[in-house]
């Protein structure tokens, strides 16, 4: 984190390169976050070079509270926000790579066929319960989960009170808990018969 204080001080005062270190330390993290999003690689390029661009012109306004991803994240997901609800597209907010980072251990261990089809219903079961999560509480799970943003991080990116962030984090997976273990109960129930 220092290092990157002492980087955005040096851009502060005018220094371009220091700035291009900050994007290449962090660009293709953010454009991964983005992509989740998005589920469109090239608009979460395009919106993550539009976060770095609005974070150069808004250099001045970084105190340094926070890390200066977590500003930059801020950003970016602020963006492809704005973006997607003009383009209408807010309701696709994960992608089956998420599904596929969760099962790939349970396909890769048989790769026969009742083992794929059993693999291809839970990543069905997975981006259904993902989608029907309210977006608020879907963008706060995704946050801890899969970027891995602590409590005060997730606070911060979101603009509201960790209260909020554990509250809506601890309801995601009461969600999710109850999906799977329906999904869990007819799996062993079809297996019976």
């Amino acid at each position: 984190m220092k290092d990157d204080i002492a980087l955005v001080n040096l851009v502060k005062k005018g220094d371009k390169k220091a700035y291009n270190v900050l994007v290449l330390k962090y660009q293709d993290r953010l454009v991964y976050s983005v992509y989740k999003f998005s589920k469109d690689y090239e608009l979460a390029q395009d919106i993550t070079q539009e976060a770095f661009i609005k974070a150069y012109k808004n250099i001045d306004k970084f105190r340094g509270d926070s890390q200066f991803y977590t500003w930059i994240y801020r950003i970016a997901i602020n963006t492809a926000k704005n973006v997607l609800s003009t383009k209408a597209r807010a309701s696709e907010v994960y992608d089956n790579d998420t599904a596929d980072q969760l099962l790939s251990e349970s396909a890769s261990t048989s790769e026969n066929p009742e083992n794929i089809l059993q693999a291809d219903q839970l990543r069905s079961e997975i981006n259904k319960a993902l989608q029907g999560l309210p977006e608020d509480i879907r963008a706060t799970l995704s946050l801890r989960e899969f970027d891995g943003l602590s409590y005060e991080e997730i606070a911060d990116v979101l603009g509201c009170p960790i209260g909020t962030v554990r509250s809506r984090i601890h309801k995601g997976r009461e969600i999710l808990d109850k999906t799977f273990s329906r999904y869990n109960q007819s799996n062993a129930e079809a297996r019976k018969l």
